[in-house]
């Protein structure tokens, strides 16, 4: 506490970030100046001493270490070194006349190694006294606009001893231009100076999705946004350490509760620091000369797990995770080494292979080549990257609900599902989500098997979520002992306004044991147990509406299409998929828009319950003008008799749609051109159609045909008795599909809207037979007489009959 008369006024924090980009401005417009052909020394002498007091301001903000890393050393003039050079030699002089006692005879001049040390240390002592009282060089105009200091050097106290301290100078935490849990680096630098050290850890303990990526040109190294928002964190290591740190799994990656092992544990670590100076080849034979004495009868550096220490020096390798890497380490070390063998066996690790995906693919432009050879399919025009998908590992999933038939919007999702499952040789699974029983039938099973293998969607497998509803209960019971859920039987519209009000429900602290009660009350399938539900204990208070203590579980006595009567109550969408997508492998749920505030409360259920972390990708639903898209709706239609059924031309179905005409490439290629993008649009089914006509007329014959009624006479003077043929090919762009016969001869028939407006004497061709001149026109049976003036190849007489047959 101090006096008014001792008032400190505090400076304005300083942004290091963007003092730093400022000081690399100044350094690349000095580097012009000097390049230009008449260089103005004036204007470089204005930014060197700017750069200078950016570079001092950035010291002093960062407890005394330089922009470079180093301990900041104020620069002197050429005069200046001058003098202190001669200070230093006078000194030394002094110092040895000094210490023969002023025998002349014993006294040697100091040597100009020892005089140039002398000057060096004469110069730091002048610098370190100029900074300490705030820097003696006085900035131009140009450098006037300066950030001030962040923080201020306290006055000396005095000890009990007597002796002067001063306060320790700290650097002040910056504010962060990254959100929370964001990861930001530099996509255009090598794979090692990525963040590949924290992204596999990140991986290793199952919350990767819990963090953002993010591409930043102007960055030059990497940096994560705290999660509190105060900051952020630098560097690949210091990032992997925290993530470790905040995850409950992270015991063995950083030597578990051993003392020992976490000693030995940062001692390979700060190993894998220091080599980080030298250059590739010097550091993998300093790394193999290490490691391998320790590798010979062991498998990991640490432990008999993989830790941080094994990612840090497979980092320092150069993250040798592609067969390219891994072939220019090969060269350098011996082909017997140990070395190669943990570093073989650390490439072929799942979570080094995304890592590396995820580091390549930052800027969603490039992905990975991690095996020899197998280079994947290029992407399909309007497709994106799939986020750290590896070839091998890929699961998808496609969940449909049996309560209706596929329309054109499930195909989409299907159809992207099927196309990243085979792009990434991984696996399709087709999954029917009947947790509804009230809605659903085998008739729309059966349906929906048969309109995907129309489609060409060929699953690996097809499961029923009907088949994990005792695991599903057994995490339900989970949750209701640990305090995570709660029963309540509050009416459903009564419900919804607390939803909406953010009240808490009169049932939410009630007991496990309470809470276990009513929950096999409501799955028994009793009257009683009826009105009441499972929520989850989730955030009230949340913006997002779909955390606000959702329903997990109701009951429902109608008799289950597959199950029967075996369950009273059924989990809900909600609960059910983030855990069987878990349970079944999927590594990458493709999910619409319209879920995006639901994801958040998929990452919950998953975290809450400790189940493999799946990481979401949205896409946009696929929406046509004019058209309904809901089955709700479409049932309605078809119940209400106003279409034939669920294949009604008019449908948007699968089946109405197929029995239109639609190619099943062209509805591939034209789901696969949306891609899967964000971006929300309403098609139009002209676009949809003219897709179709593009593949169709690759492969359709053509045929010629009269509309029975609405048609014109016409009559060729000079044409055959019917007996003559020609040939044609039938789909002239592809002469291999052969020939068809027309016959021709007097009489034709024309469809009437190609006749209106023919006058006399004008040329008429008839395809693929020849020219002709009309020379009669006759309308409703009154001859228009018409001189011929020329004959070309045949005479026309067109008989036009509006009212009367002919």
């Amino acid at each position: 506490m101090s006096s008014e008369g001792n008032a400190v006024a505090i400076p304005a924090p300083v942004d290091l970030a963007d003092l730093a980009s400022r000081i690399t401005a100044l350094g690349d417009s000095i580097k012009t100046l000097k390049s230009s052909s008449e260089p103005d020394k004036v204007e470089i002498s204005n930014a060197v001493a700017a750069l200078m007091d950016a570079k001092r301001t950035y010291a002093k903000n960062n407890g005394g270490i330089g922009i470079d890393g180093n301990k900041w050393e104020e620069p002197m003039s050429k005069s200046e070194k001058k003098k202190a050079e001669k200070a230093a030699k006078a000194a030394a002089a002094a110092a040895s006349a000094g210490g023969t006692g002023g025998d002349e005879s014993h006294h040697k001049a100091p040597s100009k190694k020892a005089a140039a040390k002398e000057a060096k240390k004469a110069a730091k002592k002048e610098a370190k006294k100029n900074f300490k009282e705030g820097g003696a060089t006085s900035a131009p105009a140009a450098a006037a606009s300066a950030p001030a200091a962040v923080a201020t050097i306290a006055s000396p106290k005095k000890s009990s001893t007597g002796v002067a301290t001063a306060a320790i100078i700290r650097p002040m935490m910056t504010k962060s231009k990254l959100e929370p849990n964001q990861i930001a680096f530099n996509p255009n630098v090598s794979l090692a100076d990525r963040p590949v050290v924290a992204l596999t850890v990140a991986i290793l303990t199952n919350t990767i999705v819990d963090y953002e990526l993010v591409s930043d040109h102007t960055r030059s190294g990497c940096s994560l946004g705290l999660p509190s928002g105060n900051g952020e964190v630098s560097g690949d290591l210091a990032i992997a350490r925290f993530i470790a740190k905040q995850a409950a799994k992270s015991s063995k990656l950083l030597g578990g509760d051993d003392d020992e092992e976490i000693a030995m544990m940062d001692q390979w670590v700060d190993y894998a620091l220091s080599l980080s100076k030298f250059g590739l080849a010097r550091r993998a034979l300093s790394i193999q000369r290490t490691l391998d004495p320790l590798l010979v009868s062991g498998t990991y550096i640490v432990g008999h797990s993989l830790s941080l220490a094994d990612i840090a020096l497979f980092a320092s390798l150069g993250f040798p995770s592609s067969e390219e890497g891994k072939a220019e380490i090969a060269r350098i070390l011996p082909t017997n080494s140990p070395t190669l063998r943990w570093m073989e066996m650390m490439s072929n690790s799942p979570a080094v292979k995304e890592a590396t995906q995820l580091a390549i693919g930052v800027a969603k432009n490039a992905e990975a080549n991690l095996e020899d050879g197998a280079t994947l399919d290029p992407l399909v025009a309007g497709m994106s990257y799939l986020e750290g998908a590896t070839p091998g590992s890929t699961t998808t999933r496609f969940p449909p609900e049996p309560s209706g038939y596929l329309h054109v919007g499930h195909a989409k999702a299907s159809l992207l599902n099927e196309y990243y499952a085979r792009r990434y040789k991984g696996r399709l699974v087709v999954r029917f989500d009947d947790t509804n029983p009230s809605k659903e039938k085998d008739e729309y099973q059966t349906s929906i098997i048969e309109d995907l293998a129309k489609i060409g969607v060929k699953p690996d497998v097809v499961t029923f979520t009907s088949d994990y509803f005792e695991t599903i209960k057994q995490y339900a019971l989970w949750m209701i002992e640990n305090g995570l859920a709660y029963m309540d039987d509050t009416p459903q519209e009564q419900m919804q306004k607390e939803r909406m009000d953010r009240q808490h429900s009169k049932h939410r602290d009630q007991t496990p044991s309470e809470a276990l009660e009513y929950f096999n009350l409501m799955c028994s399938g009793n009257e009683e147990g009826k009105p009441w539900c499972l929520r989850a204990k989730m955030d009230m208070s949340s913006d997002n509406g779909t955390l606000r203590d959702p329903v997990l579980y109701r009951q429902n006595t109608t008799p289950h299409h597959r199950s029967g009567t075996k369950y009273k109550a059924y989990p809900t969408y909600d609960l059910a998929c983030p855990i069987v997508d878990s349970i079944e492998g999927v590594s990458h749920a493709l999910r619409t828009t319209e879920y995006d505030d639901r994801n958040a409360q998929y990452q919950y259920i998953q975290k809450a319950l400790g189940l493999r972390r799946v990481r979401i990708q949205t896409f946009a639903r696929m929406n046509f003008m004019y058209t309904v898209m809901s089955k709700r709706k479409l049932t309605w239609f078809v119940d209400t008799g106003r279409v034939t059924g669920w294949d009604d031309p008019r449908m948007p179905t699968v089946r109405g749609v197929s029995r239109r005409g639609i190619d099943i490439d062209a509805l591939k290629k034209f789901m696969c051109s949306q891609g899967a993008s964000r971006r929300i649009v309403n098609m139009e089914w002209s676009k949809f159609w003219a897709e179709n006509k593009k593949e169709i007329d690759k492969y359709a014959k053509r045929f010629m045909a009269i509309d029975k009624t609405d048609h014109v006479r016409l009559t060729v003077t000079n044409g055959g008795d019917g007996t003559d043929f020609l040939t044609t090919d039938y789909l002239p762009k592809d002469p291999t599909f052969g020939k068809r016969l027309v016959r021709i001869g007097k009489k034709v028939l024309l469809e009437k809207v190609d006749t209106e407006g023919i006058t006399v004497g004008e040329n008429i061709v008839l395809t693929r037979w020849g020219k002709l001149v009309c020379v009669v026109v006759y309308s409703c049976l009154v001859p228009i007489k018409i001189s011929i003036s020329s004959l070309r190849i045949f005479l026309l007489l067109l008989r036009c009959r509006r009212d009367h047959k002919g």
